[in-house]
């Protein structure tokens, strides 16, 4: 599976998949990557 496949099934799993929540879910997500730095690929965890 792809990433953007994952993210999207996270966010219909986790705010349901009418329009305005599947929204409100892509905008967390975006929080959540610029928060990580706007980095496709973050350092392995040791």
């Amino acid at each position: 599976m792809s990433c953007s496949m994952k993210i999207s099934q996270d966010i219909r799993r986790e705010h349901g998949s009418a329009r305005a929540e599947v929204e409100a879910g892509m905008e967390q997500k975006s929080k959540e990557f610029a928060a990580s730095g706007n980095r496709v690929y973050l350092p392995l965890a040791d």
